[in-house]
Formats: C-alpha cells, structure tokens, sequence
C-alpha cells in the first residue's frame, strides 16, 4: 500500500510541475472471445507515455455522446462493389439515432459528398451509388481522406470514417513509408478522427496485381491501427458480402467511448501515448498518438 501511494504522490506531483491540457480521444473497449463488454468507469482506463501516467477526467460512451461518420467509397473501385451496396443501405439504417452518416466518394484526390452527415439514416442510405469503376480516377485515397478531414467543420461529437477502397495509391505507388499515408495519419490524429476501413479491390490492372494489393492493404491497416479503427479484408479477394464486417464495425462503435485525458507535451506536436485497462479479459483500441493543441 506505501508503494502504491507513493507512486500515486510522485505522478500528482509531476503534473502539478506539468499540468498538460485536456485532449480528447476516442477508445473501442475490446471483449475477448466475443464476450460482452463490461461497464467501464474512468479509473478503468490507463493512458501512458514511458512510465507517465496521463490523468483520465471524463469518459461517456458514443451512443451517449452522438457520433459523426462518414461512408467514403473509393469511385476507382470495381463497380462489383454494386452488390454490397444493400448491406450498406441495412447498417446506415440501423445506427441510433444520435449517429449522423455522411456518404462521399473518393476521386481525383478530393471528396465528393452526394450526402454530408444527417441523422436522417433513410436519406443517408438514398445516397450510395455505385463507383464509376475508373482506374484513373482515383490519385490517392488517402489525399481525398485529407481533403475530407481539412473541410470537416469542428463538433462536440465524435468523428469517425468507414473507408471502402483497394487502398492502393496510384500517386506513390507500391512501397513502404507512403508520405500519403503518414499525412493521413497525421491529419487524422490532429482532428481526433478515427479511420476504418474495408478492402474492395478497384478497377483496371491493379487490381490483379498482388504487389500493389499488398501495398495498399499495408496502408489501409496502418491507417487503422495508428488512428484506434479497424480493418477488415478477406486476403487478396473481394468478400461476398460486407455484412459480418459491418455487424462487427456495428459492434465497435457500440463499445466506443469519448476520452479526455490531461496530456503533458510540447504545444503543437504529438504526443505517442499507450492505452491499457486492467479489467480481465479486455483489450483496449486507441490511436498511438495524440495531438497537444496550442493554447
């Protein structure tokens, strides 16, 4: 107990010399086994950096919150994505009703909204269409990623996106440290979006091509796991259906919280943060970095 106390003083009183400011994130709380989540308070929660421990001052569940999320398609994607789009219309539809949904589509390195984020799901679900299948017309997915995040107005809820895309980029093409990616990673992390995604391979020779889908699967999965979202592929073949991918996403967002933890670091700069829990049986998803805003 004298241990326990003491290491309890000794990080009061660091952060009392660095009191950090409050920045905001959010958290999947991870069942194993496919158990059912149990209730989780903010004590629960341990976010670190080295041997720092970050104090966590709130934590509210996203279907409390609200939630904003945008369905980007990738329009270079093959338009066999045509008979996914029911399973997508079914998972829109069946979002609580504090969930807003927004649909875009990925092109020419920018995104073209046919639905910005409403809670009125059956417009939402109005607004998919199929891809136009142009190999060309996608420069990068991860440009247009940016480009979406750039033009986000700022909300008290919590943002999130669902990409569908080959996540091969036709601008950097195959290779490690795409800076296309590492922009999005960093952009995502800045605004506290956290980006999913699903493989759909995409049109013309690339998507034959098992060099450039492992490369675009490589940053579809980084993006991911440096943002605390999911990524969901079936090896190099497109699934058959999309809907136990999306009962499982249904599932993430259900066990999502909003997190504000006093972050200590350089104003303007990111902070590489490690968040565990100690409840058995239990993982916890969460971006590897945050951003200390100036202020």
């Amino acid at each position: 107990m004298k241990t326990l106390a003491l290491s309890v003083a000794l990080m009061l009183a660091a952060h009392a010399q660095n009191p950090g400011v409050p920045v905001r994130m959010v958290v999947t709380v991870e069942p194993h086994h496919g158990a059912a989540a149990p209730p989780v308070s903010p004590a629960d929660i341990m976010v670190y950096h080295n041997k720092d421990r970050f104090p966590v001052t709130a934590l509210t569940p996203l279907r409390s919150t609200g939630l904003q999320l945008w369905i980007l398609i990738d329009d270079g994607a093959d338009t066999a994505l045509g008979s996914q789009l029911g399973d997508l219309r079914k998972f829109i539809q069946a979002q609580p009703v504090n969930f807003e949904v927004g649909v875009g589509y990925m092109r020419n390195g920018t995104v073209t909204s046919t639905q910005r984020p409403t809670p009125d799901h059956e417009l939402a679900a109005k607004a998919l269409r199929l891809p136009l299948g142009d190999a060309g017309a996608s420069t990068s997915p991860y440009i247009s990623l940016v480009d979406l995040i750039k033009k986000w107005p700022p909300t008290e809820r919590a943002r999130e996106v669902l990409m569908i895309s080959s996540g091969i980029d036709p601008l950097y093409g195959p290779g490690p440290q795409n800076p296309y990616v590492q922009r999005a990673i960093d952009e995502a992390q800045r605004a506290g979006v956290v980006v999913s995604s699903i493989f759909f391979g995409g049109a013309g020779h690339s998507a034959h091509s098992y060099w450039q889908i492992t490369w675009g699967q490589n940053g579809l999965s980084q993006l991911a796991e440096e943002t605390g979202g999911e990524f969901y592929w079936q090896g190099m073949s497109n699934p058959v259906s999309f809907s136990p991918y999306l009962d499982e996403f249904s599932g993430v967002l259900n066990n999502q919280y909003l997190v504000t933890a006093v972050v200590s670091g350089k104003p303007g700069g990111f902070e590489p943060i490690k968040v565990r829990t100690e409840i058995p049986h239990v993982s916890v998803v969460a971006p590897s970095k945050v951003y200390i805003p100036k202020g």
